[in-house]
């Protein structure tokens, strides 16, 4: 064994790249309460204090700064630190806090846009070489998009594509730099070049050479960056800061080099905790010590961002970067692998004040310590700034050492990686299977061969298989547009760094998603039960609705309507995996939206459920605002049915939000309930839950007097965000959603 593995138990990982193997050799398991825990040092709060401040002139200008002399890449900045204090946990995305870099490989006229916004001008020899010598990912994607694609895009029927920016959604494998150095890494890729990938010279082939010579130098490149900050990391970590400082630093590379929509961590609680008790076995390390170098850990995590244009603001608000931090879970035979650093991470939400990142995603299951569980609940009430995910559903498919990318979607940590891409508008499509396939909106003709439906009393028979045959048509040209988005990606903006912390062999994953589901579900469900008239314009477009009798209605248990959702989310995912993929992806499925429901519900016509033009969807697959009339228990059990395992892997999004009293008088009873509220809801199959404990008049004062609560946070749609930092029109439609007053 290694020096540096002094003290851990060996095993396979001690003969090939196996960071699964190590953690279930040496974790401990810890079944106790949060009483061990530590406060913030006062070095830690001389830094935080900086950024703070920081954060503040941030707020007033939304970017604070911008590089616009270098491009984004591993090493393309000198390095930077946040104060003298910063000298725990070193190392920040450009040369100083919260400097935004260019990223012009995702696309030039998208730079353009963002600069313009903030009153910047990109450095003449950036602009003269990306538009004389090299194409981006966004040019590549335009000169091949089909016309199907372009018109399916212009009328927001497919939004938020990745085809101007990064794709995100890739989870390096940061702990293999710790736990390995990077030396041996770069070994193992030679290995593969040199030994594994060969054979004749197909596509296939060609390109994944391609692609671990790429991976093969951008280990290299985060050596190099390291040595920047005088630190070596071409050798495993001999203590536990090394080893946070050494995966901090794969993922700092990670975000210095893209700037994909969801730029996650991993799972790394139990791996540091490993190292965390050897050193406290050693003597050689204190709780305090511990916790500061996680509390400047995550502080260097929160001050991560990217540059964006507004139009992507209002699809996704309140500038998130889903550092995504998956906490907690089981093992394959069963233990839980809850330990310290699992709280000492959540922690941070006390001592360092609640914040939307790390995006912190606790897995549940029932089989966690009780302890664990109350303290989760805990701080849920306290913050609003946890999400859980159903480890007993996810891990079956996963195994025990998956990991959580942007909100939702599992894989396993340096084995998977995914292909996102945003999602449909299936109320839309509701739309075009009324109006022969023509836009409500625009008036133009984007889904050919459906005839118009011109009954004067909606027929269900008629509009449901009218509307399956637009999903089949749909299928088709969401597909087309996900393998070109895809090819150029990995032509023009390859994520070498990231990559090169996964096997070279990995299984991807194409991430297709859906908006709209709640209004389609109530659409067919009022054509089906009570009477519903169109409205008709000259041409004959339907433009709204009138209904006569009532119907039941999505998020009160209702299988009639219920099972409505399962059958349309089942018909789109069967028709989708119909389609090839590039690079042989698996087809998956989300039901999620971010705060895109907003801009989808800005762009969607009057539906057959009632809802009016432009009025904004319901996040992810929530109730409709309002319409949930039952209770919390009622309407968590409607999300419940939808199918996780069979259907929707890509994920599954709930917010939810309670009135604290609904929850119980005491704190005691707040916890106690919200736990069992969580364990019902995940025994039965349910896939995620946003926690949110406020009330409605909390957050319609704060919207009012926002210097009141500069540090309100909130769970919107699979993420956490200053509710500061939503627009006006987003926290009204925030504020609109239902909040529970009874169980």
């Amino acid at each position: 064994m290694k020096e540096e593995w002094n003290g851990f138990k060996n095993g396979v990982w001690t003969d090939e790249i196996n960071v699964s193997d190590f953690i279930l050799k040496n974790y401990q398991k810890y079944d106790d309460n949060e009483n061990f825990l530590s406060g913030t040092t006062d070095k830690t709060k001389r830094v935080l204090k900086e950024v703070n401040d920081l954060l503040k002139e941030e707020l007033k200008k939304h970017v604070l700064d911008i590089d616009v002399d270098h491009m984004s890449g591993i090493n393309a900045f000198a390095p930077g630190y946040i104060c003298d204090d910063d000298n725990v946990i070193v190392g920040l995305q450009t040369d100083k806090p919260l400097k935004r870099a260019v990223n012009p490989y995702g696309g030039i006229r998208m730079v353009y846009q963002e600069l313009n916004a903030y009153g910047y001008k990109l450095n003449e020899t950036v602009d003269k070489y990306f538009n004389e010598f090299r194409k981006t990912h966004n040019q590549g994607v335009f000169d091949a998009y089909p016309k199907s694609v372009r018109k399916a895009r212009h009328v927001g029927l497919l939004t938020g594509l990745p085809d101007a920016y990064g794709r995100g959604r890739i989870i390096g494998d940061y702990r293999r730099i710790a736990l390995y150095g990077i030396d041996y890494l770069m070994e193992q890729k030679k290995k593969d070049w040199d030994e594994v990938l060969v054979g004749p010279m197909t596509n296939e082939l060609i390109q994944l050479r391609e692609d671990v010579s790429m991976q093969y130098r951008a280990l290299e490149e985060i050596k190099k960056m390291a040595l920047t900050y005088g630190i070596d990391i071409s050798k495993p970590a001999k203590n536990s800061r090394e080893a946070v400082q050494w995966t901090y630093f794969g993922y700092l590379a990670a975000v210095k080099e893209n700037n994909g929509a969801a730029m996650s961590l991993g799972r790394v609680d139990a791996f540091f905790d490993i190292y965390f008790e050897r050193d406290l076995k050693n003597g050689t390390i204190t709780e305090e010590e511990i916790q500061e170098i996680i509390d400047q850990f995550v502080i260097k995590l929160r001050l991560v961002r990217h540059l964006r244009t507004p139009d992507y603001d209002e699809l996704f608000s309140g500038d998130p970067t889903w550092v995504t931090c998956a906490i907690g879970g089981v093992s394959e035979t069963g233990e839980s692998m809850v330990t310290k650093t699992s709280y000492r991470i959540l922690h941070t939400l006390t001592n360092l004040d609640p914040a939307p990142e790390p995006n912190m995603t606790v897995l549940w299951s029932e089989h966690l310590p009780e302890n664990f569980k109350k303290y989760c609940a805990k701080l849920s009430i306290e913050t609003d700034s946890i999400q859980y995910e159903n480890d007993d559903v996810m891990r079956p498919i996963y195994g025990d050492d998956y990991a959580i990318a942007c909100c939702v979607s599992a894989m396993r940590e340096g084995k998977d990686m995914q292909f996102f891409g945003a999602r449909c508008n299936l109320a839309k499509a509701l739309l075009y299977s009324i109006n022969g396939g023509v836009d409500e909106i625009k008036d133009d003709l984007v889904i050919d061969g459906i005839p118009k439906i011109t009954d004067e009393i909606l027929d269900y028979k008629k509009v449901h298989d009218a509307y399956f045959k637009i999903l089949e048509k749909i299928a088709a040209i969401y597909s087309d547009a996900m393998n070109v988005i895809h090819y150029m990606h990995d032509k023009y903006a390859y994520e070498a760094g990231q990559m090169a912390l996964h096997d070279t062999y990995v299984r991807r994953l194409m991430a297709y998603g859906v908006a709209g589901l709640s209004v389609v579900a109530d659409s067919l469900s009022a054509i089906k039960y009570a009477k519903v008239k169109p409205i008709r314009n000259e041409e004959g477009i339907a433009i709204d609705f009138k209904i006569e009798g009532d119907f039941p209605k999505y998020g009160n248990d209702d299988g009639r309507v219920d099972d409505l959702a399962k059958e349309v989310l089942e018909k789109f995912y069967a028709e989708l995996s119909k389609h090839k993929c590039y690079r042989d992806a698996i087809p998956t499925l989300s039901v999620l939206t971010i705060t895109s429901n907003v801009v989808y519900g800005s762009k969607t016509g009057a539906t057959p459920d009632g809802r009016k033009k432009g009025v904004a969807f319901a996040p992810g697959a929530n109730p409709m605002h309002g319409r949930d009339e039952s209770g919390a228990i009622a309407s968590l059990n409607s999300v419940a049915k939808l199918d996780y395992p069979n259907c929707c892997r890509d994920g599954i999004s709930n917010t939810f939000s309670i009135v604290p009293s609904s929850l119980g008088h005491s704190k005691e009873e707040q916890i106690e309930n919200l736990v069992s509220l969580l364990d019902g809801y995940f025994i039965q199959g349910a896939h995620h839950l946003n926690v949110n404990v406020l009330s409605r008049e909390t957050l319609i004062d704060a919207m009012e007097h926002s210097d009141k609560y500069p540090l309100l946070t909130i769970r919107v749609s699979g993420y956490a965000v200053r509710f500061n930092r939503l627009t006006r029109k987003q926290q009204e439609e925030v504020i609109a959603r239902t909040f529970h007053e009874k169980l």
